[in-house]
C-alpha cells in the first residue's frame, strides 16, 4: 500500500512549507571546517624592527620612558640635598698650639754648663714622643724671690745665660716654654716693697727696696721673659697676682707680644684644691675665662701617702661627672699606685683639655730624669731603651700622642659619661670600671678604664645604643690590636683600652 496514496489516503501526512532561509540551511554541510594553521613565530627582522620602532606609539613610549628616568633621577638627588642639609654637621674647630700640645713638666738643675747642655741633648728625645711643649719647673725660688732676683742676681749666679741657652734650644726643637711662677710672687703687681737678696764678701742679706726705684715693675719681669722667647707663665690660684687686676695687665702685655711676633703668649692657672678659687679670695667674683687660657687640673687629690684603687677611682669618676666649660689642662697630682701609671696616662691623653705629665710618670729607665739635677746624660736613656723590650710608658705615650694629634674627636670631640649598671662588676665591694664616649662626627671612641684588681667583662645590656663592636687603638697594659665585639670584651686588672667604634660592615 502506498505511503503517499493521495492527499487524502490513508497515513497521509502534509508536507510542511520551508522558508528561504531553512532551505538554504539545508543545504550547508553539518561539520565546521578545519581553520587554516597560524604561520610558525619568528622573531623581528631588523627591516621589522626599524618598522616598529618608527612607529608614532613607540616614539611616545621611549618620551615617557626618558621622561621619568630624569623625574626619578631628580627626585633622588634633592632627597640627597636635602637629608644632607638636614643632617647635623660638626662645626669646624680651630685650635690654638697650646690646645693640641702635649706639656712636659721639666725641673732641671742649670748651675753648671754640662747640666744644662744634657738637658738640651734631650729636647729631640721630648719631641720625637709627642711633646711640644715644656713647663719649666724650679727657676724661681720660694715668696721671697723678687723681680731682681730672676735677671740681675741670675746674671751673677751665671743661671741666666743657661737659660736662655735652653730657650733658644727650645725653639730650634720646636718646643714651646712655659715658665712656672706659682707660690714665687714674682709678678705681683700689688707688692710695693720688694725683698733682694744681696751676697757682699759671702754673707747674704736682705734689704727691702720699691720695685720703682730698681726699675724692675711687674711688667719689666714679665716683658723680660717673654722677650727671650718665653711661651707663657703658669700661676696658682692661691697667688696674689691671681686677680682680675694683674690678668687684665698680664693679658694686654701677653697680647701685644702675640701680634708682634704672630704666636700666641698664654696663662696657665693651677688649681690647688677641688674647685677652682674664685678670683682675689672674693666669692661674689668669678673667674673670667678671657683672662686665662688652661685651668691646670690634678686628678688626683694631693695626699701624703699612695692612694688606693677604690680612692683613685672615686677621683676619677668625680671627674667624669662634672665636666667644666673651660679649656681644662690636666696632671696626675697625686700619688697612686705604680701599676696604674699607664691607666693615668691613657686618661689624661684622652680627656678633654690638654695633658701635661712628668718625668716620674715616665719610665725611669727610658727617660733621663732632669729632676733636682739629676740629669746623667742622653746616652744612659739610649741604652736603657735598647735594653728593655717590654713596651714602656714613654712608648705608651708616644703612641697615644700621635693618635690624638691626627683625631678630632680626640682633641676637641664632645664628652660622654657612661656610667655603668650595677651588673657590670662581679663584686660590688670592688672599684668599678669606668666609661667615656669622645665623639666627632661619626667618629667614635670608646675608653674603658678598670682600677680594681679584677677582670670585667662588659654586660651586653649595657649602652645599647653603640656600635656592637670596633678596633683597638691603644692600651695601657698590653698592646691589643685587630677588631673587637664589646660583648666579648673583657678588660684585665688595673687596665685603660681605647677602642675606636664600627657599625657592624663599616670601616674608616
Amino acid at each position: 500500500m502506498p505511503l503517499n496514496a493521495g492527499d487524502n489516503g490513508y497515513g497521509s501526512v502534509a508536507s510542511p512549507v520551508l522558508t528561504a532561509s531553512e532551505a538554504g540551511s539545508e543545504t550547508a554541510s553539518l561539520l565546521v571546517p578545519d581553520l587554516a594553521p597560524d604561520p610558525p613565530w619568528r622573531p623581528m627582522s631588523k627591516e621589522d624592527l626599524e618598522v616598529s620602532a618608527g612607529s608614532p606609539g613607540w616614539r611616545r613610549v621611549r618620551c615617557y620612558l626618558v621622561l621619568l628616568f630624569w623625574l626619578t633621577w631628580l627626585a633622588m638627588l634633592a632627597t640627597a640635598v636635602a637629608i644632607i642639609v638636614a643632617s647635623p654637621r660638626p662645626v669646624p674647630v680651630t685650635l690654638s698650639w697650646w690646645q693640641k700640645s702635649l706639656f712636659f713638666q721639666l725641673q732641671p738643675d742649670l748651675s753648671t754648663g754640662q747640666q744644662s747642655e744634657a738637658v738640651c741633648e734631650q729636647l729631640p728625645y721630648f719631641k720625637s714622643l709627642g711633646i711640644s711643649g715644656l713647663i719649666l719647673q724650679g727657676f724661681f725660688g720660694p715668696r721671697s724671690a723678687s723681680p731682681v732676683n730672676v735677671t740681675e742676681t741670675g746674671e751673677r749666679s751665671g743661671t741666666l745665660p743657661q737659660i736662655q741657652h735652653l730657650l733658644s734650644e727650645s725653639d730650634k726643637a720646636g718646643l714651646k716654654v712655659l715658665l712656672d711662677v706659682c707660690d714665687a710672687q714674682i709678678l705681683d703687681s700689688r707688692d710695693e716693697v720688694t725683698q733682694v737678696k744681696c751676697a757682699l764678701d759671702q754673707h747674704v742679706f736682705s734689704i727691702a727696696v720699691s720695685p720703682k726705684t730698681l726699675h724692675f715693675s711687674p711688667q719689666h719681669v714679665l716683658r723680660f721673659w717673654l722677650e727671650k722667647g718665653v711661651a707663657g707663665f703658669l700661676i696658682c690660684d692661691t697667688d696674689k697676682a691671681y686677680s682680675e687686676e694683674t690678668l687684665l695687665a698680664w693679658r694686654s702685655i701677653l697680647k701685644e707680644f702675640s701680634q708682634e711676633e704672630e704666636e700666641e703668649r698664654i696663662v696657665v692657672v693651677k688649681q690647688t684644691g677641688d674647685i677652682l678659687l674664685p678670683l682675689g679670695g672674693s666669692a661674689q667674683q668669678r673667674l673670667n675665662i678671657t683672662l686665662v687660657d688652661v685651668v691646670m687640673r690634678s686628678v688626683l687629690p694631693a695626699s701624703p701617702h699612695p692612694l688606693s684603687a677604690q680612692e683613685v677611682a672615686v677621683a676619677i669618676e668625680r671627674h667624669l661627672q662634672t665636666p667644666e666649660h673651660t679649656w681644662l689642662g690636666w696632671q696626675v697630682g697625686g700619688k697612686a699606685p705604680h701599676d696604674l701609671r699607664n691607666l693615668l696616662l691613657v686618661l689624661m691623653m684622652t680627656l678633654p683639655g690638654t695633658p701635661a705629665v712628668q718625668y716620674q710618670e715616665l719610665d725611669p729607665a727610658q727617660t733621663v730624669s732632669p729632676h733636682e739635677g739629676s740629669l746623667q746624660g742622653a746616652n744612659k736613656s739610649e741604652t736603657a731603651l735598647k735594653a728593655k723590650p717590654q713596651r714602656s710608658t714613654a712608648a705608651l705615650l708616644s703612641s697615644l700622642s700621635h693618635i690624638r694629634g691626627r683625631e678630632e674627636a680626640l682633641l676637641f670631640g664632645s664628652f660622654t659619661f657612661l656610667p655603668f649598671n650595677t651588673s657590670f662588676s662581679s663584686n660590688a665591694t670592688q672599684s668599678p670600671a669606668l666609661a667615656f664616649l669622645r665623639s666627632w662626627g661619626c667618629v667614635h671612641f670608646l675608653v674603658l678604664i678598670n682600677v680594681g684588681p679584677e677582670r670585667h667583662a662588659l654586660d651586653p645590656a649595657w649602652a645599647p645604643s653603640l656600635p656592637e663592636g670596633g678596633v683597638f687603638v691603644s692600651s695601657s697594659e698590653k698592646e691589643r690590636l685587630g677588631a673587637v665585639a664589646l660583648k666579648t670584651l673583657v678588660l684585665q686588672p688595673r687596665e685603660a683600652v681605647v677602642i675606636k667604634l664600627f657599625e657592624p660592615g663599616k670601616y674608616s
